[in-house]
């Protein structure tokens, strides 16, 4: 009950009680817009988000909170609720071009996992042309920088 409380408080206030909740929200972006790809998607892709979390982080609440954050843009996605993969990579780019060094925390690694869960053969193929994607993204804005 009480992490659901915390949960929900995160949710509602999340830019003002999180430290960095742009850069949450840009790595939740990443996730979603992956694992929305596969329509069939499953605990397998969060618990890899759960574990690439524990990895970035190393604090607890602060994976939840990104996983919760995943798990919010993959339901509005599912809902219709006026966000689909399309925008929400438009989101990532915008993203990108207002904070180039975003591009060091698109983690190519961990979204080859997240594909590895895909049973569907289209459902993958268009998983990794969004990490092709990711890849381009990161490469370029990395060059743009040096």
């Amino acid at each position: 009950m009480a992490f659901n409380l915390k949960q929900y408080l995160f949710r509602a206030f999340r830019e003002l009680l999180l430290y960095h909740h742009s850069s949450l929200e840009f790595r939740a972006k990443l996730y979603a817009a992956l694992i929305a790809a596969n329509e069939n998607y499953g605990e397998c892709e969060l618990a890899i988000v759960q574990e690439a979390c524990m990895a970035i982080y190393n604090d607890e609440d602060r994976a939840n909170t990104l996983r919760l954050t995943v798990e919010e843009y993959l339901d509005k996605i599912i809902e219709d609720n006026d966000l689909a993969i399309d925008e929400l990579i438009e989101h990532l780019m915008n993203d990108l071009k207002d904070i180039p060094r975003y591009a060091d925390k698109i983690t190519i690694e961990d979204y080859q996992k997240i594909i590895a869960c895909c049973e569907d053969e289209e459902s993958k193929i268009y998983q990794e042309r969004i990490v092709a994607l990711y890849q381009r993204l990161k490469d370029d804005y990395e060059k743009r920088r040096k």
